[in-house]
């Protein structure tokens, strides 16, 4: 981690969209500032104010963007990210809690995309300076509910919810698959349940797994 010491702790919100990530982000967040914990709140790609403009460019549908384009366009985003917020917070000891991580190139850009995967993952580990979150929550929804949570929720369609069919399932799988390949700093979680009960389950696994006094 470039020879810095993480004294805080990462966490990170994963899943396809539709999930509920973002209202599980808000609500876990809440819960933990309502316990005394000082917690930043940010998302991906984004969290800084050179990560939002490229945000603005790489959601864009009016793009047509490479692949091998978008991947570096990402880590440049995620890098920003990570010395202008992500890092000076750990550092502080603060919880930081972001929708989305490097998990989300890996099931985007290499399963969806079909950019290679240890591209991507390279690009990535220099791009990150090797951070990993200490846990990535992963909310599993099987797609057609997901797809029917997008088109419920009106919201303006970007690149990556407008993708072609199969996109989604791919990017499903891909969380699923790294959950299973690094079962020790993830946490699976069925999305079908009420939002109330996920916030309680993420709650629980970081007050038992990590220490984290509610």
């Amino acid at each position: 981690m470039k020879g810095w010491v993480v004294t805080g702790l990462f966490v990170v919100f994963e899943g396809a969209d539709g999930t509920g990530k973002s209202t599980q982000v808000a609500a876990v967040s809440e819960a933990l500032k309502k316990a005394g914990h000082d917690v930043v709140v940010t998302r991906e790609p984004g969290g800084s104010v050179v990560a939002e403009t490229l945000r603005s460019i790489v959601l864009d549908p009016a793009h047509d963007i490479d692949p091998t384009t978008e991947v570096l366009m990402f880590a440049a985003a995620r890098a920003d990210h990570i010395a202008q917020t992500i890092r000076p917070a750990l550092d502080a000891g603060k919880i930081v809690i972001s929708d989305r991580f490097v998990g989300s190139s890996i099931a985007y850009q290499s399963a969806g995309r079909g950019v290679d995967e240890t591209a991507v993952a390279d690009i990535n580990l220099y791009a990150t300076g090797n951070l990993v979150p200490d846990v990535t929550v992963v909310l599993d929804l099987d797609e057609t509910v997901a797809g029917n949570r997008r088109v419920d929720r009106g919201a303006i369609v970007d690149r990556m919810e407008s993708a072609p069919d199969g996109f989604q399932q791919a990017v499903r799988a891909s969380f699923l698959a790294q959950a299973e390949a690094a079962p020790e700093r993830h946490l699976v979680i069925d999305a079908t349940q009420p939002p109330e009960a996920i916030t309680q389950q993420v709650l629980t696994y970081l007050q038992c797994e990590h220490g984290v006094q509610l």
